[in-house]
């Protein structure tokens, strides 16, 4: 069940926002059919309970030149508490790993990696994955080209 119950006017305002998160108040409420004062309200009131937390820009990365994606499975030696809150906390400061989740099955974890080239990957894996204590398996799997990569969420789904 969510903290914050969802109306479809903060649907409309959630889904415009992913869109377009540098959209005006005024472009707002003119989208979602509101007049702004009452629009920047409800906006506030998702921000202060936490629905959206935060604005961002995409950064194509292409662009910058990240073309590599590595999706990279994790087996640690051990799976108490400290041996797991010891990796997230260390993977959780290298800036190539985009994402990371602990998972159910075979792996630990699964990490999705960004970095330029092969040659960055292998320094990746030599010089600071595999030097993480604990890790005893590492598997990876190199991305091709996505197929679909969404940052909004599906708000305006039934359910």
């Amino acid at each position: 069940m969510p903290k914050f119950e969802l109306n479809e006017i903060d649907r409309k305002i959630l889904d415009s926002l992913q869109r377009d998160g540098r959209m005006t108040n005024q472009n707002l409420s003119e989208e979602i059919g509101l007049s702004p004062s009452p629009c920047l309200r409800r906006v506030r009131s998702l921000e202060d309970n936490g629905v959206i937390s935060g604005y961002v820009a995409i950064v194509n990365p292409d662009a910058v030149g990240l073309q590599v994606t590595a999706f990279i499975r994790i087996r640690l030696d051990q799976q108490d508490d400290s041996h797991l809150a010891s990796f997230e906390t260390a993977v959780a400061s290298l800036p190539e790993v985009m994402e990371c989740y602990l998972m159910t099955g075979e792996s630990d974890y699964q990490l999705r990696v960004l970095v330029g080239s092969l040659v960055e990957f292998e320094d990746f894996l030599r010089h600071k994955l595999t030097r993480i204590k604990g890790v005893s398996q590492v598997t990876t799997s190199f991305a091709l080209r996505p197929i679909v990569y969404r940052t909004a969420l599906p708000v305006m789904a039934k359910r």
